[in-house]
C-alpha cells in the first residue's frame, strides 16, 4: 500500500527569524511602552505618600482606595499607621503601598497580560511564529510562573476593588458647601473617576475567569437563563479584552495625575454643576 510522503519540518527559527511580512515587532513595543510608562508612573506616585486627594471634594486617587490609614478623611481606620504594622524606616509611608498589590496581581496573572509580557519582555516567542531566543519550554508547571494559577482568586479581590471605586464615585458627586456641609455636584474630577470605574469594570467583568465563574463551568449553560444572560455579558466584554486591559491600566494612571495635579493647584477641576 502507497503511503503520501510525510512533509519535512521546516527548521526551528533563530531568534527574530521569521517568515512573517507584516510589522509583527509593533505590538510588543505598544506592550512594553505601556507597562513601563504607567506601572512606572503608578509605582512612582504610590511612593510620594501624599496629593491623592482634593480638598474642598470628594475625589480620591484610585491608586490609593481604600485608604486603610492614612492622613484623609477618606482613611478607614485612622490617620496614624499602627504600631503593629512593619515599615521599613528609609520609606515614607504611602497608603497606596497597602493595596495597589493586590489589584496589581490580578493584572500580572491576567491570561492576556501573561501572553503579551511574555512577548514583549521575555521574547517566549517575541511574537506568533517569530524565533525566540531558546530552544526548551518552561511552561507554568513550577516556580515562579506555577503562581500564574492564583489569577481566579486575584479575580475575587479585583470584584472587591470594583465596588470600592465605585463608591468612590459616590463620594466624589459631593463637594464642600460655602456655608459648612456637603452639596451634591457634578464635576469633571468626578467624570474622569466615573469612566475609571467603567474602564476597570469592563476589563474585570471580560476576564476568561469570570467568564467561568458565572456559566462557563456549566455543562449545558442554557439551562440557566441567569447564567447564561451572564456568561453572553461577559463574553461581549472580553472580545475587547486586550483594548479593555490597556485602556483600563491607561486611564487609572491618568486618574491619579488629575487627582495629584489638582491637589497640587496645578489643574482647576471645572464644576459642572
Amino acid at each position: 500500500m502507497a503511503h503520501a510522503p510525510l512533509p519535512m519540518l521546516p527548521p526551528q527559527r533563530g531568534f527574530g527569524e521569521t517568515q512573517r511580512i507584516d510589522a509583527w515587532w509593533v505590538q510588543p513595543l505598544v506592550f512594553i511602552t505601556t507597562i513601563v510608562v504607567c506601572f512606572g508612573y503608578l509605582t512612582w506616585a504610590a511612593l510620594q505618600g501624599n496629593h491623592y486627594e482634593v480638598a474642598g471634594t470628594g475625589y480620591l486617587s484610585p491608586a490609593y482606595s481604600p485608604v486603610l490609614w492614612g492622613d484623609s478623611h477618606h482613611n478607614w481606620f485612622g490617620a496614624a499607621k499602627p504600631a503593629w504594622l512593619p515599615w521599613p524606616s528609609f520609606l515614607v509611608f504611602s497608603p497606596a503601598l497597602l493595596i495597589l498589590p493586590f489589584p496589581g496581581l490580578f493584572r500580572f496573572t491576567c491570561y492576556y497580560y501573561r501572553g503579551a509580557y511574555y512577548k514583549a519582555f521575555w521574547a517566549d516567542p517575541p511574537n506568533c511564529a517569530v524565533g525566540e531566543p531558546r530552544k526548551g519550554y518552561l511552561g507554568e508547571n513550577s516556580l515562579p510562573l506555577v503562581l500564574q494559577n492564583l489569577h481566579r482568586y486575584a479575580l475575587y479581590i479585583a470584584l472587591v476593588f470594583v465596588v470600592i471605586l465605585s463608591w468612590d464615585v459616590w463620594k466624589a458627586l459631593w463637594f464642600d458647601a460655602p456655608g459648612g456641609g456637603k452639596e451634591f455636584g457634578l464635576g469633571v474630577g468626578t467624570l474622569v473617576l466615573a469612566v475609571n470605574v467603567v474602564c476597570i469594570g469592563s476589563y474585570t467583568f471580560g476576564c476568561h475567569a469570570f467568564r467561568h465563574l458565572v456559566g462557563g463551568f456549566k455543562d449545558e449553560i442554557s439551562k440557566s437563563k441567569v447564567s447564561q444572560v451572564c456568561y453572553n455579558c461577559s463574553s461581549s466584554l472580553n472580545r475587547w479584552h486586550m483594548n479593555w486591559a490597556y485602556i483600563s491600566l491607561v486611564w487609572v494612571a491618568f486618574a491619579d495625575l488629575y487627582v495629584r495635579l489638582c491637589s497640587m493647584g496645578v489643574w482647576t477641576d471645572y464644576r459642572i454643576f
